[in-house]
């Protein structure tokens, strides 16, 4: 039984991409030692990094289209001076942990203290 890291490599990046008739005959090309395939490892190795990037840009645009954002904010164009707004909380919840810990958050404040701009400069950051 052989084990090729770089052959693991796309066993893994091919179920990721949900091609798992291509990731068992990987496997058995690995288990095989196909000298021909051993050559292409690193080919195809490039191939897939490409299509799993070209597929997590396309889900990005995809998810802000979705979203329909009036207008593309984020927090280096807020001014925090100009607000009575915790900067500290704000880029804290840039980070996203809310999300992980399944955690609402309730923006609060009279028109123009930058409720809108803030929540969607968190939507971008979540996307």
């Amino acid at each position: 039984m052989r084990h090729d890291p770089a052959a693991g490599a796309l066993v893994v990046m091919l179920r990721g991409l949900r091609m798992y008739g291509m990731a068992q005959a990987t496997e058995e090309l690995t288990e095989q030692g196909a000298p021909a395939f051993e050559a292409a490892i690193p080919v195809l190795s490039q191939l897939l990094k490409a299509e799993l990037a070209e597929r997590e840009i396309r889900s990005i645009v995809y998810q802000k289209k979705a979203a329909r954002f009036p207008a593309y904010k984020d927090l280096a164009g807020f001014d925090f001076s100009c607000a009575d707004i915790n900067e500290a909380m704000v880029r804290q919840l840039h980070g996203g942990t809310f999300i992980d810990h399944a955690e609402n958050v309730v923006l609060i404040g009279g028109p123009g203290t930058g409720k809108s701009h803030i929540a969607t400069a968190l939507a971008m950051q979540a996307i």
